[in-house]
């Protein structure tokens, strides 16, 4: 402030005053008065600077900015009030928290929408029997209203990263099928803090990826017609899901032979013989149809009921004993759920998986190179919780989210820190933490545009290969330094300008959000407090930092927006310069790198 503040310190006699022989200030105020020569008040502005603000912690912010960075790792995002509550709360107490909290789960909520939608598409005059439902629309108006309003953060958090690692899509055969999808990723959400275990043996039984990935209606090996089982799904449950490629260490390096080459952790035929534990599985029930409703192994995938586990057909399984990787043996004489059961505990007690879990959420949530050390801190609380139980994600969770390398800032400063933040994470963040003005808190997003500029919505990767890999190198000095940048796959010369054009529709020109539907309105951005504090770019400047940025926001930007907003005056732009200012700031700032990557 322009302003020199002269201040007395008293502290009357009669008042028990408690006393910080510390320091005094920062909110150690209790029993001090603070008079001032003047109490600046910008002009049009509501806010005062108050003499008392230079020792009760007002305007001191960076406790706020520190849970906004923890809230960018262990969440989608998270208005103001959320910030508030987690610094009362403290992280750990938070994240413990939100394991108790209720679930949100994604196929009810669409089933809502879609009948809300029809009953509206009714009232427009329309014939319910033209309604085509449900489509992956749906799906995604029923994921944005869920993380528009949840109190399940955390949950949803690692859900949405668990679909990027055990995936399905609906960019696929199953793009008909989005109540399958939405099936799916309810799985996923109940699983979140639970137990890796028991989330890899629902995701083998559950009927999407069984039609994703080809071990639905997969028979036993039949010579004499040359039929053998599918190896889709046993390749990528350990390639992928589980143990993946090479022999690791507990910090996540490499095991090497005797002549420095990486030790494959399974070859041809170990997927073969897993290929056929894998045999059997059908549909577990049909929804009702005109048909037939009694589930028979080799029934199409239309009228299977996706919310229900696959069934085994042991006539179709096949038997005798199968060995799979690290010695581990499927012995004969069992059922085919038997076989499966046993065959998951092999995969999952395999010494690779918690440095391998641990990896990939790690580069989820916090960053894409994490430390040896961080990655077997973390592996450790994976194998034991601390209470004899492996595989507890929760524990996993927090043991990342907690860990130094994570919440020192002393990290923020190294040059291998941090992550790109993938652009639907972007979107979400920002939308969640920004006011909106949204008709009967409707969030019913297609994302149609958003998905075409930058090739992410939930559920639509172009392969089992996510959207990105986490091993990919972008040529330069990431790749120079012997770095990954898994985000960067999809950053170009076009999803790169493509995502700056959406963020000019949220900020100026169109809505945050739209959907297909007539009668529901689009969600447009609520810059009326922003405005407000616009009088005063420098102002506006901090607050913008504050929200979005965490506090670290880079002297060159602060300067193209002091540079770009003092441009902006009422005699330039009319009476709505404030609204320029505002919006352009915002434009600004979503587009930066500060924004961009997550340290």
């Amino acid at each position: 402030m322009r302003q020199l503040f002269f201040f007395l310190l008293t502290f009357p006699l009669a008042l028990k005053a408690q006393f910080y022989e510390d320091y005094i200030g920062a909110g150690h105020a209790e029993g001090v008065t603070v008079t001032s020569s003047d109490e600046f008040q910008l002009f049009g502005q509501s806010f005062t600077a108050s003499g008392a603000n230079t020792i009760n912690g007002q305007g001191m912010d960076a406790r706020f900015m520190e849970v906004v960075r923890f809230m960018n790792q262990a969440s989608l995002g998270a208005d103001q009030s959320i910030i508030q509550e987690v610094m009362g709360m403290g992280f750990e107490a938070w994240l413990d928290a939100q394991a108790d909290t209720e679930p949100s789960f994604l196929h009810p909520r669409m089933i809502s929408i879609i009948d809300e939608a029809i009953a509206n598409y009714i009232a427009q005059g329309g014939d319910p029997e033209n309604y085509f439902s449900p489509g992956p629309w749906h799906f995604q108006y029923a994921w944005w209203q869920i993380n528009m309003t949840n109190e399940d953060l955390l949950r949803q958090r690692v859900a949405y990263a668990l679909s990027q690692i055990l995936v399905t899509s609906y960019n696929s055969n199953l793009s008909d099928r989005a109540d399958g999808i939405a099936y799916y990723y309810d799985v996923l959400v109940e699983h979140a803090l639970g137990n890796y275990q028991d989330l890899l043996m629902d995701v083998s039984l559950h009927p999407a990826m069984g039609l994703y990935l080809s071990h639905f209606n997969n028979p036993r090996n039949n010579d004499a017609l040359n039929i053998h089982p599918d190896e889709n799904y046993a390749r990528e449950v350990m390639q992928l899901f589980s143990i993946g490629l090479y022999e690791l260490n507990l910090d996540g390096t490499q095991v090497l032979d005797g002549t420095g080459n990486p030790i494959p952790t399974y070859g041809l035929d170990e997927v073969k013989e897993l290929a056929e534990v894998f045999t059997g599985l059908g549909p577990g029930a049909m929804v009702p149809n005109p048909f037939d409703n009694t589930p028979n192994f080799g029934d199409g995938f239309y009228f299977t009921d996706f919310g229900v586990p696959m069934a085994m057909y042991e006539a179709w399984h096949e038997p005798g004993q199968k060995n799979l990787v690290n010695e581990g043996i499927v012995p004969a004489g069992q059922t085919g759920i038997e076989d499966i059961e046993d065959a998951i505990e092999i995969l999952f007690t395999h010494p690779n998986v918690g440095p391998f879990i641990a990896t990939r959420l790690i580069q989820h949530m916090v960053k894409s190179n994490p430390t040896p050390a961080y990655v077997q801190r973390v592996a450790e609380i994976f194998n034991d919780n601390g209470n004899g139980v492996r595989g507890d994600l929760h524990a996993t969770v927090k043991a990342i989210l907690l860990d130094d390398e994570a919440r020192d800032c002393e990290w923020i400063s190294e040059p291998f820190h941090g992550k790109l933040t993938e652009p639907f994470c972007r979107y979400t963040q920002f939308s969640r933490m920004s006011d909106v003005l949204a008709e009967e808190e409707r969030y019913w997003n297609a994302g149609y545009a958003f998905l075409e500029s930058t090739e992410q919505a939930p559920m639509n990767s172009k392969s089992v290969f996510n959207f990105f890999q986490p091993t990919y190198q972008p040529n330069g000095p990431i790749a120079d330094a012997g770095l990954v940048a898994p985000e960067f796959q999809i950053h170009n010369s076009l999803s790169s300008i493509a995502y700056m054009n959406e963020v000019n529709d949220w900020t100026f020109w169109w809505a945050l959000m739209y959907s297909w539907e007539e009668a529901i309105e689009p969600v447009f951005v609520d810059i009326s407090d922003l405005e407000d504090l616009a009088r005063s770019p420098e102002v506006l400047i901090n607050e913008l930092d504050k929200l979005y940025l965490r506090g670290q926001m880079s002297d060159g930007l602060r300067e193209i927006l002091r540079t770009s907003l003092d441009g902006l005056q009422g005699s330039t732009v009319g009476p709505t310069y404030l609204s320029y200012r505002a919006r352009m700031a915002q434009y600004l700032v979503l587009i930066s790198p500060d924004y961009a990557v997550l340290r």
